[in-house]
């Protein structure tokens, strides 16, 4: 379960540095692939955010990639498995629209 869920695109533009990298990392699981997404901030839609994810998932170094998918071992794909970036980019995707949410987010209460 995310901590950060529903909280829109237009909240995770403006959230502080640091608390933009923690949500984005509950996506990802790798430090170095949350700051890059987080830094390439603001996004216009879901869909940018969405394509840089992918293209910054191609980008990681091997080390950054074995990090990423440590995060998701409970998910049953491995570093091994000839479908691994595949699959890291599906959940990482997933775990992105639980964190935003609908397109307006959910209101802060």
């Amino acid at each position: 379960m995310l901590m950060h869920q529903g909280i829109g695109l237009d909240r995770f533009n403006t959230l502080p540095h640091s608390s933009a990298v923690h949500a984005m990392f509950e996506c990802c699981g790798n430090v170095i692939w949350a700051v890059t997404l987080v830094d390439a901030r603001p996004y216009p839609d879901r869909d940018a955010l969405l394509a840089k994810a992918d293209l910054e998932l191609l980008a990681l170094s091997p080390t950054d990639l074995d990090r990423a998918l440590e995060a998701v071992v409970h998910e049953g794909i491995s570093h091994g498995d000839p479908h691994c970036v595949t699959e890291l980019a599906r959940i990482t995707r997933e775990r992105i629209a639980t964190m935003l949410g609908p397109a307006g987010g959910y209101p802060e209460y």
